[in-house]
C-alpha cells in the first residue's frame, strides 16, 4: 500500500507539520530513522543519495552525512540528536554543515520533533519541524523540502516493504 505525506504549513508558529503513515511496525519504522545503514538506502531523493559519514545516535551525538547528487554534487547536513526517547520519539537539530560538521550559517537551523506511534495498519510518524523565523521556514520550503522529504518517504515506503 502506498502512502501519502501530509505537510502542513503553521506559519504563525514557524512550523511545518508532516505526518505520514507506513504499513510497517514502529520498531522497524524506528530503525529506519535511527540507522545509518538504514537512513542511506532512504533518505535522498531519487536519484539523489544519502552518504554516512558518521552517526553516533545518543544524547548528545550526532549524524554527519552528504546527499550526494548524480553529478558528483554534494550537499553537507549534521543533525545533532537533542533528546530520545527510545522506540517513541527523538529531537534533532539539523544544519547544513561542510564535510566535517562545521555548520554554515548561511542556511537556518531546522528543530525536528519526531513521534512514532503504532496504528491498526503499521504506525504512523508525526513530525514538527520547526524555525528560528517564518523567514527561516519559507527559505527551507523554497528550496524544495516538501517535495524531496516526500520523495524521501516514499522512499521509505519501499524500503519497508522488502
Amino acid at each position: 500500500m502506498t502512502h501519502t505525506t501530509e505537510i502542513l504549513k503553521d506559519a504563525n508558529n514557524k512550523q511545518l507539520n508532516i505526518t505520514r503513515e507506513f504499513s510497517a511496525p514502529v520498531e522497524k519504522v524506528w530503525k529506519a530513522w535511527t540507522e545509518a545503514e538504514q537512513l542511506d538506502k532512504w533518505w535522498a531523493p531519487k536519484p539523489w543519495k544519502a552518504i554516512t559519514k558518521s552517526m553516533d545516535f545518543k544524547v548528545g551525538g550526532f549524524w554527519l552525512y552528504c546527499m550526494a547528487g548524480p553529478n558528483g554534487e554534494k550537499a553537507w547536513c549534521r543533525v545533532d540528536f537533542t533528546a530520545i526517547n527510545d522506540g517513541q520519539s527523538f529531537d534533532a537539530t539539523a544544519t547544513f554543515c561542510d564535510k566535517d560538521g562545521n555548520i554554515d550559517k548561511n542556511f537556518p537551523p531546522m528543530y525536528w520533533h519526531n513521534q512514532f506511534m503504532p496504528t491498526m495498519s503499521g504506525s504512523k510518524v508525526e513530525i514538527e519541524l520547526s524555525f528560528d523565523s517564518e523567514a527561516d521556514l519559507e527559505q527551507i520550503v523554497k528550496m524544495g523540502f516538501k517535495e524531496g522529504f516526500s520523495m524521501g518517504l516514499g522512499n521509505l515506503d519501499e524500503l519497508l516493504a522488502e
